[in-house]
Formats: structure tokens, C-alpha cells, sequence
């Protein structure tokens, strides 16, 4: 698609957003320039945990559907990612472990089998499994039972940013670490600060950052290692001989980027969870906003009112396991005109 040295389509924003459409944008032939300001992965996406994984498979709507479609597309852009650029984003699809504290919570669980069966289909399963069927790193678990599902996946948040960028300069996509021109069309996926610049301009609330809090721990749990998911808390096997640990959700702070007491106590409580983490070294603590959209969605589309200006913010918790999807529907919008964005995606639904 490309037409001489013409930039046809500005991406700003370097976290995985931006990375993700400029590489799908990219990749289909467009000529183009990425602006990050500050430096890639400079908000949310320059965590440590990295969790790609589904929302419970009941009550099913489209951010679900597009969840799922989102999450079986990873393996294959992930791999395309790595063929063109020769960086690994870590990805991996090793499931997810929930422990059931009681009695009362295992027959809910089981009953939400048939609900995966049915929007899942024959791509993954979620079932009620015994604790003891994983191994050491599997979590403590009152009941000895565990939810199991095997469409969660992980992405090494750092690896992956580092892994797009590669795949963009072996595309011949321009790179401006710091201000510059803007020339095409313009995607603006600029996390929390593209949020406040959305409520200036529509004079009214458009999203704001939540704060979140993570950790890094030096752990080996072994190839192929499940993630855990314990009353929020997330603790994700990578498989750089590490183990992620998050997250905090805080709406109110004092500092956007300070970690406190709230992290320690996370750890305190992944320690309880997995017994190998026990005397586990800490080595590296993280802190930043995470940018949430009034719906809780993504936030996706044309910027009303200024035509050839695009919207691809809001990932908050969920940011890499809907990249991939987020980056065809909105190379198939800025590319070709067709618009799949599911309702209640768009910006104008939040307005």
C-alpha cells in the first residue's frame, strides 16, 4: 500500500497499543511513522505480569467475544511478531489455576464447564480439577480443587514491547523516540495522558489512569508451569527463570509511580499462595497507570469530529491479551474502511 517515502499512518503511542496496531498496519503494507514521546513501554505496558486471560464464560457479551477471539489469535501474531522482527515476546499458552476455598464454591465452578463448552467451543477447556494434578507450583487450595483452564496464556510485557519494536524497524517503519510530525492518518494510543486529552476535548469525563503495582521474583517453575489467579492476584510463570507478581488497583494515590506498602503485602500473599515463592528474591518492583475507559472496554474508532484521527486506548488490565485483535479491527478501519468494532467499544459510546 505504500506510495513512495508519503508516510501514510502516524501511530503515537509506544505501548502495546501502538505497538501492536503499527505492526498490523505495517505488516498489511502501510508506510509509517511511530511518535513515543518518552520511551516504549513507558506506561502500563512496561510491567512485569503479562496475564492473557479470559473473563468467566457466563453472562457472555460482546467484549468477551472479542476477548476470546483476541486471546486464540495471540499464538499466531506472537509467532508473526518473532518471524519478522527475530524477537521473543515470551508468549506462551500454559493455562490458569484458581483455587476453590470451599465445598460451595467447587459445583459453581464446574457448572460454568458447559458455559466455556459452548462459547469456547473446541478451543480450550475450563474444568474443576484436583490440586494435585499440577505440581509443586500449583497454589494452596482449601478444598484440594482447582478451576483449570487452558486458554490463559502469558507475554513477557518488556520482551514483547521489545519484540514489536524490532518488528517495526525490520518493516522499515519510521521510529521518533520524542515529539514529531504527524503525516496520514493518525492513531492515537496514548494510554492515560490520551484519556485526559479526550476529556478536555469533549468537556467531559473520558477515563483516567488506575494505578497498579507489581513485582518480579527469581523463580524457575519449570516449562509449561500454569499461571495462578487468587482472589485478584496474579502470579505469572515466565520463562526467563522469573515469576511475575500483581497486581494492585488503586483509584487513589499518592504518587503515580512509587511503590509502597500495598505491593509488600501483595507479596506477602503470593508467598501464601504458591509455596516455592516462599524465600523467593524479589528482584524488581514496578508501579504506573493503567489506562481505564468509562465502559471498562477498550476504546476504539474514529475521534469524532476530527476527521483521519483514530482511537486505540483502554486496555487497563486487559491490554495484551486484546492487542492482537485491537490491532485488526483498527488496521481494517484506518486501512479499508470496515468497521468491526463491536458496540459499546466505541468512542462515541463513552461520550
Amino acid at each position: 500500500m505504500a506510495t513512495g517515502n508519503r508516510i501514510e499512518v502516524t501511530v503515537r503511542g509506544g505501548g502495546v497499543f501502538g505497538l501492536a496496531c503499527a505492526f498490523m498496519l505495517a505488516r498489511r503494507g502501510a508506510r509509517l511513522r511511530l511518535i513515543e514521546e518518552d520511551r516504549i513501554g513507558a506506561g502500563a505496558s512496561g510491567g512485569h505480569v503479562g496475564a492473557l486471560s479470559p473473563h468467566v464464560p457466563e453472562q457472555w457479551n460482546l467484549k468477551k467475544q472479542f476477548q476470546l477471539e483476541s486471546l486464540l489469535m495471540a499464538e499466531g501474531f506472537w509467532a508473526d511478531v518473532a518471524a519478522v522482527g527475530g524477537g521473543d515476546a515470551g508468549y506462551a499458552r500454559i493455562g490458569r489455576l484458581q483455587p476453590l476455598a470451599g465445598d460451595a464454591e467447587v459445583a459453581p465452578a464446574g457448572a460454568r464447564a458447559l458455559g466455556a463448552a459452548g462459547h469456547w467451543g473446541d478451543h480450550a477447556v475450563w474444568r474443576v480439577a484436583d490440586r494435585s494434578a499440577f505440581g509443586a507450583f500449583a497454589p494452596h487450595s482449601a478444598s484440594g480443587r482447582v478451576i483449570h483452564d487452558t486458554l490463559s496464556a502469558r507475554a513477557s510485557p518488556r520482551r514483547a514491547g521489545a519484540a514489536l519494536l524490532a518488528a517495526l524497524r525490520a518493516l522499515g517503519a519510521e521510529i521518533v523516540l520524542s515529539d514529531g510530525p504527524e503525516e496520514g492518518a493518525v492513531l492515537h494510543a496514548t494510554g492515560v495522558a490520551g484519556l485526559a486529552a479526550l476529556s478536555d476535548a469533549f468537556a467531559r469525563p473520558m477515563g483516567n489512569g488506575v494505578k497498579g503495582q507489581s513485582a518480579l521474583m527469581r523463580h524457575d517453575a519449570g516449562a509449561g508451569a500454569p499461571q495462578i489467579y487468587a482472589e485478584g492476584l496474579h502470579i505469572v510463570p515466565h520463562a526467563d527463570g522469573t515469576v511475575a507478581i500483581g497486581s494492585t488497583s488503586e483509584r487513589d494515590y499518592d504518587a503515580p509511580d512509587t511503590t509502597d506498602a500495598q505491593l509488600e503485602a501483595l507479596i506477602a500473599r503470593a508467598r501464601a499462595v504458591c509455596a516455592p515463592l516462599r524465600d523467593a528474591e524479589v528482584i524488581d518492583r514496578w508501579a504506573g497507570l493503567r489506562p481505564r475507559a468509562p465502559s471498562r472496554a477498550p476504546m476504539l474508532g474514529a475521534w469524532p469530529g476530527r476527521p483521519g484521527h483514530f482511537i486505540a486506548n483502554g486496555g487497563f488490565k486487559i491490554g495484551f491479551g486484546m492487542a492482537p485483535k485491537v490491532a485488526e479491527v483498527m488496521a481494517d478501519l484506518i486501512l479499508e474502511g470496515q468497521d468491526d468494532i463491536p458496540a459499546g467499544f466505541r468512542v462515541e459510546d463513552n461520550l
